[in-house]
């Protein structure tokens, strides 16, 4: 992922700095805007590997930007990232039938947007996917695609945040074994944890709801941790 470019256009000085000085240290050269037209004046001489923009700005909001991107054979593949604050469902289908490749809502986690930065990025070039891997477990009726960043219950496409995704590839690294909330908060976000061990919970329970059946070979520890257990399901 180095040296991969990210244009940030948001009008909201604060958050084109907050997101630019993280992203940065992860390693990637940011451009931020807090206006449409100057972004669009910088596309005129350069071209951004990933887009992160703002859905609602004065005068040219987010849908118009995506639009213009899009209608232009030479902007045209550059991957975008929709971040609004609408988290209705007409907002995010109008925002990814506009060309966006990915929708998040605000507010929401630098951890989370890191990995729907990567994801996008991996589905544009996949070359990059530093392992291309295909996990199947359930007897069958669970699949993961490693490199599409898709899983498939009983061959019908789940909808998984970046966090639920990663809990469920890490439970299926080694199945049966137990790992504590502590170790999967490592696995998430390392030394950069702000969250408490409880979240966790949350997240396994929301991955169980999507998962249907197949969420109840995801085992809880009693005052360990979860695992994912074929044997016992």
């Amino acid at each position: 992922m180095k040296e991969k470019v990210i244009a940030i256009v948001d009008d909201e000085k604060e958050i084109v700095g907050t997101i630019s000085e993280y992203l940065t240290n992860k390693g990637f050269l940011v451009k931020g805007f807090t206006e449409a037209e100057s972004f669009l004046k910088y596309l005129d001489h350069e071209i951004p590997d990933l887009v992160i923009l703002d859905l609602t700005m004065p005068e040219m909001d987010g849908f118009e930007v995506c639009k213009s991107l899009k209608g232009k054979e030479r902007l045209a593949g550059i991957p975008i990232i929709i971040v609004s604050a609408h988290n209705d469902e007409p907002n995010k289908i109008s925002g990814l039938d506009s060309g966006a490749d990915d929708y998040i809502v605000k507010p929401f986690s630098l951890h989370e947007l890191n990995s729907r930065i990567k994801a996008v990025l991996r589905r544009q070039n996949p070359e990059i996917e530093e392992e291309e891997k295909q996990i199947t477990a359930a007897g069958g009726l669970l699949k993961i695609d490693m490199k599409r960043y898709e899983v498939l219950v009983n061959q019908k496409k789940i909808e998984l945040t970046s966090t639920e995704f990663k809990i469920l590839e890490r439970l299926l690294t080694k199945k049966s074994q137990v790992f504590s909330r502590d170790s999967i908060l490592d696995y998430l976000w390392g030394e950069e944890k702000i969250v408490v061990e409880r979240t966790i919970d949350v997240h396994i329970r929301h991955l169980r709801e999507k998962l249907g059946e197949v969420g109840d070979f995801i085992k809880n520890v009693r005052g360990i941790g979860y695992k994912f257990d074929e044997e016992s399901s």
